[in-house]
């Protein structure tokens, strides 16, 4: 079996807990350079993982032929080095948001289309076993219409999971565009629009910055979602949890609530409007809790794609259209209204 040469550009946290692990136990790569402009912490990571170091991703590039490349870098820079990767032949997998405007992204599927390459964003809730099960007992019918649903995603904040603490560049807007809605809110969008099999069409947004200080990013939003055939529920993201991580879904169906990651020992329960009542413990969910890093299957899922040329399930118009959603519910709480999601 051939084995595909791997880059990772960043080496902060995401990096460190998601992929260069997951790369590294996946037999069918091999890690060969890694890049961060911290040229510690880019030589610490490629002496634990046998790799080259650089502090220039432009160099990198130049200088090693990969097949593909992971983007785990803040929000701002996605775009540009997705399209820079990209345009020398790497596969990219990059980490959500997959860019700061819809015009970032359509120049990000636009370059893996002219260069035949694939392009992923790193929604992993998408593969946590109880959202897949969920998933397919909606899309069987046995749920029934659903009525509606409520979502979150919150923990105590970028600080006590960024490498940079609470010098994150999470907390900085130029770099971050985006808080909570773009760290944790957009995983959820993406996961409703997975579960429910259809789009969002209206959105409104209540996005703030409340729990931090010295930050112009949000850290608490609450969203009110519509979607194509009238459902509607809430999507919370937050970054001032601080006593434990949520990151529970409900959904409410004709003939059954589902309720995932909602309960310690089991991850799904689904409850029967007859009364009766199915517990199913399938794994734990990824979390930035301590023990929670189990494997996200993002990188499996990637690998396979190119192995098997395929194309990924959280492809580049997939990743377009979760961060449409969060990019209407800003537009909502700037002009105080709906929004129609385009």
């Amino acid at each position: 079996m051939s084995v595909l040469k791997i880059g990772i550009i960043g080496c902060g946290s995401i990096a460190q807990n998601r992929h260069l692990g997951e790369y590294a136990n996946h037999q069918a790569v091999k890690i060969t350079a890694v890049c961060d402009i911290v040229e510690e912490r880019a030589q610490k990571t490629a002496e634990a993982y046998g790799a080259k170091a650089y502090t220039s991703y432009e160099e990198m590039l130049k200088a090693e032929k990969f097949d593909a490349i992971s983007v785990c870098l803040p929000n701002y820079l996605h775009a540009p080095v997705s399209i820079a990767a990209l345009n020398e032949g790497c596969h990219v997998l990059c980490e959500k948001p997959m860019a700061t405007s819809i015009e970032e992204a359509d120049e990000m599927i636009a370059a893996a289309k002219r260069n035949k390459k694939k392009l992923m964003i790193a929604h992993n809730q998408r593969f946590v076993n109880s959202h897949q099960k969920a998933r397919a007992l909606i899309a069987s019918g046995e749920i029934g219409k659903i009525y509606s649903f409520r979502t979150a995603f919150g923990h105590g904040g970028p600080e006590g999971w960024s490498v940079d603490g609470k010098d994150s560049w999470f907390f900085k807007k130029e770099e971050a565009f985006i808080g909570a809605m773009g760290d944790l809110g957009v995983h959820k969008a993406d996961l409703l629009r997975y579960l429910l099999g259809e789009e969002f069409v209206e959105v409104a947004g209540f996005i703030e910055t409340s729990a931090k200080e010295n930050t112009d990013v949000d850290d608490n939003a609450v969203c009110i979602l519509k979607s194509k055939s009238g459902i509607i529920g809430t999507l919370a993201a937050s970054w001032a949890y601080t006593a434990g991580e949520d990151n529970a879904t409900i959904i409410y169906g004709e003939n059954a609530i589902l309720r995932l990651e909602d309960d310690p020992d089991y991850s799904l329960i689904v409850q029967y409007t007859n009364g009766e009542v199915t517990k199913y413990e399938l794994g734990a969910i990824q979390s930035n809790e301590s023990g929670g890093q189990t494997n996200s299957h993002t990188i499996e899922h990637f690998v396979d794609a190119i192995l098997k040329d395929t194309e990924p399930l959280i492809n580049g118009e997939e990743g377009k259209k979760s961060l449409n959603v969060i990019l209407a519910a800003l537009t909502s709480m700037e002009t105080k209204q709906f929004t129609v999601i385009q």
